[in-house]
């Protein structure tokens, strides 16, 4: 079981968007490109056609039957509220001057990165087998929930790069620590290790990949039908369009709800607690 769930729930409920007390930053903030993912082009900064006058979607209900599916699949994990609400202090893009208006799509962006890194920081903690590097976790998490809070100003000259390096060295050794007790073994009585590599397309209908290391890992439209990723490191592992059908993920972390909205699944496919089963797929509860 994992350590601190209570509390962990309640952080977790802050670092999902809350589209309501956002001023509909992502739909003027970020670029998007006519794709399979969007149905025309839009540059940042220029409101989505979509977007109404109290920042609320048009087609929020039609988003994939309208070829919108990038936007189902998105979170900003709590940054829009954030910015909204604090950085900005309830100001609007639109009743403001246009640079701070500039101000804030420049803003929005590196919250929205901090607030990604609070997400694992947060679940690193629930974790008993990382309890080793807790304190140091809780360490990063403070620090990393001080920057968020900061004027625009700063946040414009913060080294999010720099930033999300310090952290990835604890949440690298959160994995080494999780996965070092899972069942899945290589060969070499190692932890299956597929960082980054490229399984597009890949045919791994019941796969064990147990305590599999998939940090980065290319799996877009693959097939993981009935596979065995309890304990897998999942952090940055591209799974759109994967068919997780009946697969178990029980246990597997680093986990966010835009991969799980990016993939397919079923009634069967097993979850973590910490992200929900989505809407889409089919027979969901």
């Amino acid at each position: 079981m994992r350590e601190d769930s209570g509390t962990a729930q309640d952080r977790r409920l802050e670092l999902r968007g809350d589209c309501g007390s956002c001023f509909g930053l992502c739909c003027v903030a970020l670029p998007f490109a006519r794709s399979a993912d969007f149905a025309l082009d839009k540059d940042a900064g220029k409101p989505c056609p979509n977007l109404e006058t109290d920042f609320r979607c048009g087609i929020h209900t039609r988003l994939r039957q309208k070829g919108f599916t990038g936007c189902t699949v998105y979170d900003c994990f709590g940054a829009g509220q954030k910015v909204s609400q604090v950085t900005f202090g309830g100001e609007d893009w639109r009743s403001g001057s246009r640079e701070r208006a500039r101000q804030m799509f420049d803003v929005f962006p590196v919250v929205r990165q901090l607030h990604e890194l609070l997400w694992y920081l947060n679940e690193a903690l629930t974790l008993p087998a990382a309890r080793s590097v807790h304190a140091d976790v809780r360490r990063a998490l403070d620090t990393t929930d001080r920057l968020t809070r900061q004027t625009p100003e700063e946040l414009a000259k913060l080294d999010v790069a720099a930033h999300r390096q310090d952290v990835n060295v604890l949440l690298l050794r959160t994995s080494e620590l999780v996965r070092a007790g899972a069942a899945g073994r290589g060969k070499k009585g190692r932890p299956k290790d597929r960082r980054g590599a490229d399984l597009m397309g890949a045919r791994l209908k019941g796969a064990d990949l147990r305590g599999a290391n998939l940090r980065g890992a290319y799996l877009i439209a693959a097939d993981l039908t009935g596979a065995d990723l309890r304990d897998a490191d999942l952090i940055g592992a591209d799974l759109r369009d994967t068919d997780l059908t009946d697969a178990d993920l029980t246990g597997a972390f680093f986990l966010t709800q835009p991969q799980l909205n990016a993939a397919r699944g079923s009634a069967g496919t097993r979850l973590p607690e910490s992200v929900s089963r989505p809407g889409h797929w089919a027979g969901r509860h």
